[in-house]
């Protein structure tokens, strides 16, 4: 991508999206009967997430099942084409990146 800046991402950072990664985005990302509109989605989130730290990453993911506007028609859609989503992942991810996952160096 011409001009796009590609920030590193730390250890945390990284652990977070390599979950979400290998449970959610790359099942839909590598799919030929995913649509454009929900890769275009994935990709959109991927770039939102890797915008924040790690406890910003959290939020991001618990506000995504809370429920804004858009996430709820981006979850349905997953579920129409029938994708895992961010609910279908919430014990583990709730198991793995908890307070203390936050708290160490």
């Amino acid at each position: 991508m011409k001009g796009a800046v590609v920030k590193s991402l730390g250890a945390k950072e990284q652990k977070i999206m390599d979950f979400l990664h290998e449970r959610i985005f790359d099942p839909i990302l590598r799919s030929s009967h995913a649509s454009e509109k929900l890769k275009q989605g994935v990709r959109y989130t991927i770039m939102r997430l890797e915008e924040h730290d790690a406890a910003g990453m959290i939020q991001y993911y618990w506000s995504a099942i809370v429920g804004t506007e858009r996430s709820i028609s981006f979850a349905a859609l997953m579920r129409k084409e029938g994708f895992g989503r961010f609910e279908e992942a919430i014990d583990e991810f709730r198991l793995h990146f908890d307070d203390k996952f936050l708290k160490r160096p």
